[in-house]
């Protein structure tokens, strides 16, 4: 079970892989991270699948909004890594 704290630092590790000119440190935890990073549909996907991959869970893609802002993506993978 992973702590929310862990969470935030693979989702801000994976931001900045596929975002390399994002200042993570200056995140707003509740604006949509595609406005954040200028994240396209295609880098959001590859955010969502590094996810998965990283954190070995299953993100089924109707559940790609709840991913939307850190807040968000933090509070769903919380609940999807303790289930």
């Amino acid at each position: 079970m992973l702590t929310e704290d862990e969470i935030k630092k693979v989702v801000l590790e994976l931001i900045g892989d596929i975002a390399p000119e994002a200042d993570t440190e200056k995140i707003n935890p509740e604006e949509p991270l595609r406005n954040q990073f200028d994240f396209d549909s295609v880098d959001f996907m590859n955010f969502a699948v590094a996810l998965q991959d990283r954190l070995k869970v299953r993100i089924p893609e109707e559940a790609y909004l709840q991913l939307a802002t850190l807040k968000s993506c933090i509070a769903y993978l919380k609940s999807k890594t303790t289930s």
